[in-house]
């Protein structure tokens, strides 16, 4: 959803998760609220139906952007008229897999045990995609907007 808004060059995006970066999520509504014309800020919410201890649920958020499920960045498209690039990445490159993230979840692991065929291809298939969507940010992140004489 972040991508698809990003792509119409107007509207400011962000996404967040105050479990892994407090200063950024607060920067990013603080932007957003600044923007003059719309503003989008997706926020990784964990609940109970994750089959987590809602008691670490933070540190869920934070294991979810090490691992690249749930990037870090800021689109903010008044960077473009000075001429900069206007998504910022906040986040790392995902450090831990897929897995270490997932498998905290009791929805995964039930399904480790329920369907392990499926689960293993679902892993697989989530890692790539992962590893696709951070270089494809990476690549929007090194766009020139420098401004045309």
């Amino acid at each position: 959803m972040g991508l698809i808004a990003m792509s119409y060059g107007y509207i400011y995006v962000a996404q967040v998760a105050m479990g892994a970066n407090d200063q950024q999520t607060v920067k990013a509504f603080m932007e957003a609220e600044a923007y003059d014309g719309p503003s989008l800020i997706l926020a990784y919410a964990h609940c109970i139906n994750h089959g987590i201890n809602m008691q670490t649920g933070m540190q869920n958020q934070k294991r979810a952007v090490q691992s690249g499920h749930w990037p870090l960045y800021r689109y903010n498209p008044a960077l473009i008229e000075k001429g900069e690039n206007p998504l910022r990445i906040d986040s790392k490159a995902p450090a831990i897999s897929f897995e270490d993230f997932a498998y905290q979840e009791n929805r995964w692991k039930m399904l480790t045990k329920s369907n392990p065929e499926a689960a293993k291809a679902l892993s697989e298939g989530a890692s790539a995609h992962i590893q696709k969507k951070w270089q494809y940010l990476e690549q929007l992140a090194k766009l020139n907007y420098g401004k045309a004489e």
